[in-house]
């Protein structure tokens, strides 16, 4: 078996690029997608040891001794339960289950069906003293008495165009605009008004039938008025606005929604799919670029107690107006602009259980701050708790927009996560005393908190041993008694069962794929494996290299860490290769299992026919703490490209390197970087390779580039900076240019436009490999082989010497 795999060397197999590219099937199968069952019993997780088409999802219950397939329903309904929600007191389960609301007994393991529709319901919640559920369907909320067993439609939004009538929402103090109040309904402006409202009036003197019959009209009004059905609830209008975070309070008296207004239709790119099954050329939809016109958001709140309701207010958010610090490079566009109300996107309320404190958690637009703000429910103002302000962009572990850290744990207490030390760690904020306390501090970075269901003890996964090794932690909610749970020098990905006595983790090392293990959730505990097929016999044929994690220190005194793959004794060829990982904000120097393991496999095979390869983790990647993260602030190719060239500069001084024999290469963020190193830096760089690279910032989507060059129009010096297309007259060595042709993520338009800039500009020293199939990350095992075939060539040619 393993002859048919590697051409046999001597000692172990030998490497070749076809077959570390074949379907990674071949590498073995570690499992993944990892979850509970609601009794802490069973673990789920997605696994392919019997390597068939994709994966299936197996089970390991406590007490055996191997995981079983499950079947198709008993997997999709223990996945619906597992992302359900319980009651305050955790005796009880509600869950989405195929579009439809369950409740589950816990006491009893008794299932009750509460809606069968065609109608999707979501979003399922306890309230009022866990008697009501309440949940979401058609953009509304509806209730369900537990007690009683009856239904009641709480909400009445609807859609609507300017003609639909709905009752006014008042702003809150301090401004906002009135919502549902139809523009047909007000009386036209000027002359045009008080000639329509005189013409009414002298009608109605001259007919006394026509004064009777108003007279009449309007005393019915009254009368139906005082004898209004109390199951009318009240139209509230959302015109053309997309409803969205809808949701009441744990008391039931407020109901909060945001709605979103979307911008005006802009240009999308179009990716052309030459290879659809239609024999056609085909316009897949693609995304906008950056500087588009975002849409706006507002969020109201509702008070059913006093049937009114607010827009919450921004305007008294402090530095609202606040303008970036950049703007100081452009004085003749933003001098004399007037300060204005930034745009913000507005997340919660969060309430406590007892419904009795709530809070939101505030981005502006340009992502240069986070406010959380204490919400006073019943007027809609606003009061400051942490203000979060980064001249760069916010951001970091548990603290960017999505899955940011935040939550109560008692009725005063607030924890939520920040980057105000340079790394980000848990606060305590204490609403009585007004005052925030800090759970964990020091150089590294919480990663992942988890709050205990008893409210006394959080669960963290942190870096602090090393920035490459994770653990995972329990620590008082005070920030006393902190112990470690796991011990292994690797990554972690860790699911804790919901009784919270057990850990379920997958954990790679790094030289060996991910595996599953389940431990006791306390420190000292052997861990059980339950996977053993991450590696198969010829993948393991190969003695893959333990690599060795360091430092190297860059020109500006900072440590970079790095991963070296050695040559063996005596096959040095003197030459050296620079992996560069993708995405910016992403680590790859760590002792787990990289999600680059066909590079990794490729940084093996080099260093098999005797390169040196290195891969760093230059400025902007993550793990290292927020100056890390922003060191590339309005310069991509800057601190992040010399820290490349430092490292290539230890290669010379500290491995013998031949300075004239370093080739580059990487994909998307890498090759991008490997585009700048051959434009800008072309006495270092001999030879590279440039993967699905991004050639001109701003033709990219908005939400990525913008945080770190803010917007074309108003900070074009970053982007003329950071493109590498402006660069292009640089090149004077050897460049491979390798794209996917429907990539919806970096546009094959980014290649297509540096190619015809260096056919202008008389180059003759780069090829473009172009593959039809493929988007942004490539698939088929033949267009990997094919392009690591290119890229082995170009170092072969230009690198070693004849």
């Amino acid at each position: 078996m393993v002859a048919a795999l590697f051409l046999c060397g001597i000692g172990q197999a030998q490497l070749t690029v076809e077959k570390i590219m074949r379907d990674p099937k071949w590498i073995g199968s570690s499992p993944s997608n990892v979850f509970w069952s609601h009794d802490s019993k069973t673990v789920y997780f997605g696994w392919n040891p019997t390597q068939q088409i994709s994966d299936s999802v197996y089970q390991f219950t406590m007490g055996t001794k191997e995981p079983a397939k499950t079947n198709y329903i008993e997997t999709q309904k223990a996945a619906a339960i597992n992302s359900g929600v319980f009651n305050s007191v955790y005796s009880q389960m509600a869950f989405v289950y195929r579009g439809d609301i369950f409740l589950l007994d816990l006491t009893t393991n008794h299932t009750i069906r509460v809606t069968q529709t065609e109608d999707f319901e979501s979003n399922p919640k306890f309230v009022h003293n866990n008697e009501w559920l309440v949940y979401n369907k058609n953009q509304n909320l509806y209730s369900w008495n537990m007690k009683t067993g009856t239904t009641e439609q709480l909400t009445n939004l609807k859609a609507g165009g300017d003609n639909a009538s709905a009752p006014t929402i008042p702003a809150a103090r301090g401004g906002g605009a009135q919502r549902g109040e139809s523009n047909s309904s007000r009386p036209t402006a000027g002359a045009a008004a008080g000639q329509d409202q005189w013409l009414q009036q002298n009608n109605i003197a001259l007919s006394d039938i026509l004064r009777e019959r108003k007279q009449k009209k309007e005393a019915r009004d009254v009368f139906m008025k005082s004898n209004k059905d109390v199951d009318t609830i009240k139209l509230i209008n959302v015109g053309d606005k997309q409803v969205q975070a809808l949701q009441i309070s744990p008391d039931t008296r407020f109901i909060s929604y945001r709605l979103y207004t979307a911008p005006a239709p802009s240009k999308n790119t179009i990716v052309p799919d030459y290879m659809a099954e239609s024999g056609y050329t085909t316009d897949l939809p693609g995304r906008t670029k950056v500087g588009n016109t975002l849409g706006k958001y507002e969020t109201f709140l509702y008070d059913t107690q006093r049937d009114t309701g607010y827009v919450i207010s921004i305007d008294s958010i402090p530095g609202i107006t606040d303008v970036p610090d950049y703007t100081k490079d452009y004085p003749q566009k933003f001098a004399n602009k007037k300060a204005t109300a930034r745009s913000v996107s507005m997340s919660g309320p969060i309430w406590n259980d007892a419904g009795t404190a709530a809070v939101v958690d505030i981005r502006s637009q340009d992502n240069k701050d986070r406010w959380i703000m204490r919400l006073n429910p019943e007027n809609g103002k606003l009061s400051l708790i942490d203000r979060q302000r980064d001249e760069a962009w916010v951001g970091g572990p548990g603290v960017n927009g999505f899955g940011a850290s935040i939550g109560w744990i008692n009725e005063n207490q607030l924890y939520y996560q920040s980057e105000v030390t340079g790394y980000s760690h848990l606060y305590i904020y204490d609403s009585k005393t007004d005052t925030k306390k800090a759970i964990t501090s020091g150089k590294y970075e919480v990663q992942n908190v988890v709050l205990s269901k008893n409210k006394q003890n959080f669960y963290l996964l942190t870096n602090e041993v090393h920035p490459g090794k994770q653990n995972w932690y329990r620590i008082k909610t005070d920030g006393s008694k902190k112990e470690q749970i796991t011990n292994k020098d690797g990554l972690y990905e860790v699911s804790i069962s919901p009784d919270e006595k057990w850990i379920a983790y997958r954990y790679s090392y790094i030289n060996k794929p991910w595996e599953l293990f389940i431990q006791e959730n306390n420190a000292g505990k052997q861990a059980m494996q339950v996977t053993n097929k991450a590696m198969s016999d010829s993948f393991k044929a190969y003695g893959w290299r333990d690599t060795k994690i360091f430092t190297i220190p860059s020109r500006d005194g900072k440590e970079i860490y790095t991963r070296i793959y050695e040559p063996k004794s005596g096959t040095d060829n003197k030459a050296a290769v620079i992996f560069v990982h993708g995405a910016g904000y992403l680590q790859n120097v760590h002792y787990g299992w990289s999600s680059y393991f066909r590079e990794q496999m490729f940084n093996n095979l080099l260093a098999d026919k005797g390169y040196t390869v290195i891969d760093i983790d230059y400025r902007a990647s993550s793990g290292y703490g927020r100056d890390w993260r922003t060191g590339i602030y309005r310069f991509m190719g800057g601190k992040d490209l010399d820290d490349e060239v430092d490292a290539a500069k230890w290669l010379v001084a500290n491995k013998g390197i031949d300075k004239n024999r370093i080739g580059m290469y990487g994909g998307s963020y890498g090759g991008f970087m490997t585009l700048m190193a051959l434009f800008t830096q072309p006495d270092v760089f001999k030879a590279g390779a440039a993967l699905r690279p991004v050639t001109d910032w701003a033709h990219y989507n908005h939400g990525y580039t913008s945080n770190i060059l803010n917007e074309p129009v108003n900070d074009s010096i970053a982007y003329a900076k950071s493109s590498p297309i402006n660069f292009a007259a640089g090149l004077k060595n050897h460049l491979l240019i390798c794209h996917g042709m429907v990539d919806l993520n970096v546009n094959f338009q980014d290649a297509v436009r540096l190619s015809q800039r260096l056919i202008e500009l008389g180059k003759d020293n780069w090829e473009l490999a172009a593959y039809p199939v493929e988007d942004h990350g490539f698939v088929e095992p033949s267009s990997w082989t094919d392009e690591y075939k290119r890229i082995l060539k170009l170092f072969d040619t230009y690198l070693l010497e004849k």
